[in-house]
Order: C-alpha cells, then sequence, then structure tokens
C-alpha cells in the first residue's frame, strides 16, 4: 500500500508542476512587463546589438583593418590611426597584431600582439580601441570580426520597441512531442549560411481548434530550448523575416509556450548581425497578434 506521506508528495509534486501553467491575467502581464523592461536594457546594453558598426569576414593569411582606405577592412572612426593592426587568420586560429602607435588594448592594457578567443567559447578575447570593441565571431566554420561602437547613435537614440497588447490567450501549454532520436535540423542564415543544430523535438499547440507544431531547437550550453517562427504577421506588422523565443525544457511532457515573448532577432535592428531563419516546419498560417512588432530603424530586410 501507499503510505499517507508517500501520497502526499505526490500530490505536492503534480501541484509544483501545475503551478508552471496556471497564472493569473494580472500575474501573466506583470511578468510580461518585467520581460519587455529586460529585453530593452540588453539592446541599449555596451555588448547589445545596437552598437554594431561593422561585420569583417576573415580571409586566410594576413588581414589589416584601419581607417586607411587601402586595408583589407576599412572603418573610418577617430579611435582608429590608418593602419591600427592585423589580423592573421590561419588553421582555424586568429591572432591579431597592433601597429606601432595604435593604441589597441585588452583588459586596459596596451597590447602588441594577442590570439584572439572566438565567441563559441568562454573568454571572447574582446579589444577596445576608444568607444570601439572587436571581437572574433565564428559561423558556419567561418570567422569574422564583429566591432561595436559604444557612442553609435543607433543606441544612443533608441526609442524603444512596441508590442502587441498582452495577451495570456498567446500564453499556450504546449505537448512535447520527442523525437525518437534527437535530430540535426540545417538551419539557413540571412548569408546564407547553414549550421546544424540539434532538435530534440516538436513542440504542438492548439489555437482556434486547430493544432501546430514546432521544431524546438537545443543550443550547447544553452538551460532554454530556442523556437523560431514565422507567421501572418510577418513583414506586415512584425518583422519579415520572424521572431524568436526562449522556452524553458517540458515538465511532464509539457511546455509553457508564451508567444507575448517572441521577439524580433537581431536583424531587425542592424545589417551587420547572421541571424538565423526559421525552419519551414516553423511558418505558421496564422497571425500571432503577440509580442514584438516590427522595429522601425535600420537591419537588414528580405528580399520582395
Amino acid at each position: 500500500m501507499v503510505s499517507r506521506a508517500a501520497l502526499l508528495l505526490a500530490l505536492l509534486l503534480v501541484g509544483a508542476c501545475d503551478a508552471r501553467f496556471q497564472i493569473t491575467e494580472a500575474e501573466h502581464a506583470a511578468a510580461i512587463r518585467t520581460w519587455q523592461a529586460e529585453r530593452t536594457a540588453g539592446l541599449k546594453a555596451e555588448d547589445g546589438w545596437l552598437s554594431l558598426v561593422g561585420l569583417y569576414w576573415l580571409e586566410p593569411g594576413n588581414n589589416t583593418f584601419g581607417a586607411g582606405s587601402d586595408n583589407n577592412f576599412v572603418l573610418a572612426h577617430p579611435a582608429l590611426p590608418a593602419l591600427a593592426g592585423t589580423f592573421e587568420y590561419a588553421d582555424g586560429e586568429v591572432v591579431f597584431r597592433a601597429a606601432p602607435g595604435s593604441n589597441i588594448t585588452h583588459d586596459d592594457e596596451r597590447l602588441t600582439e594577442t590570439p584572439m578567443i572566438d565567441d563559441h567559447h568562454e573568454g571572447t578575447t574582446v579589444l577596445a580601441a576608444g568607444s570601439l570593441r572587436f571581437h572574433v565571431i565564428e559561423r558556419a566554420g567561418r570567422a569574422g570580426i564583429r566591432v561595436r561602437d559604444l557612442d553609435n547613435p543607433a543606441r544612443l537614440d533608441f526609442t524603444g520597441l512596441e508590442y502587441f497588447p498582452t495577451s495570456l490567450q498567446w500564453r499556450k501549454e504546449a505537448r512535447f512531442a520527442p523525437w525518437r532520436e534527437p535530430r540535426t535540423a540545417k538551419i539557413i542564415n540571412i548569408l546564407g549560411m547553414t549550421e546544424e543544430m540539434t532538435s530534440p523535438g516538436e513542440l504542438v499547440f492548439e489555437h482556434d481548434g486547430s493544432t501546430y507544431r514546432l521544431t524546438a531547437l537545443a543550443e550547447p550550453g544553452d538551460a532554454e530550448w530556442f523556437v523560431m517562427i514565422a507567421d501572418g504577421t510577418s513583414g506586415k506588422t512584425t518583422y519579415g523575416a520572424g521572431r524568436y523565443l526562449y522556452v524553458d525544457p517540458p515538465v511532464d511532457g509539457r511546455v509553457v509556450l508564451d508567444f507575448n515573448k517572441a521577439y524580433n532577432p537581431p536583424c531587425a535592428f542592424t545589417a551587420l548581425a547572421t541571424c538565423p531563419l526559421p525552419p519551414p516546419a516553423n511558418r505558421l498560417g496564422i497571425a500571432v497578434t503577440a509580442g514584438e512588432k516590427n522595429y522601425a530603424g535600420g537591419g537588414w530586410h528580405a528580399p520582395d
């Protein structure tokens, strides 16, 4: 027989799981306001997407960088001399060598040479020159130099985001349908590069009496799962290339899928990002009137 203590513990555990899916309208609205404030703060941060001013893809060998027009990578900026330095790219590794008098620093120390740890590893090397910050990114086997300017007008003049009205109806309880074995999904980004990402399965939800399925992606090192969507609002009231959202992994096979947290990819704010695009399976035949609306500023736009 099951003891009363064991039964009580089981009921408590069920209640704890169910509480995840039970929320009042007021609680939900407050949670979304907090999420929106954090979203704005992230965009305006020094390492946010609004500070981007350059993206340069490295070629094997030496790649010169500076304000002079004869460099491989040209960025006219008061903090940079005609030649700031050289990025040597060989065997998947990048080494930066500063030109004499360039005043390039790392951790507030002037340097002459340093290996560059890319953004796929801990301790990414970030170099500075005045208000500029630059580091190496790796995408689909290619290495590039991403440059930020803390004084970029897009960051300093940012006026905020627009959202659909918060709606509890767009906070869905989805069923997790795992693949028999985790699959590798081929995801294309806006530059036409293809990356492979692991998919644990699908998130199945109901809306207006119909069933919809979304492929979830599990990125290495992330506690949450990544979902990309396109829908009937894409290219109209929302960003044309789709939107993103994150979800917690399933509890008892169920997932909270809150479209009120659907947000614009970085490419809505800058043409210098390398955004993955929603896979065909995630192009919904409904208008998801929740979450972030299109951003009126710059960015990359899908061709007509």
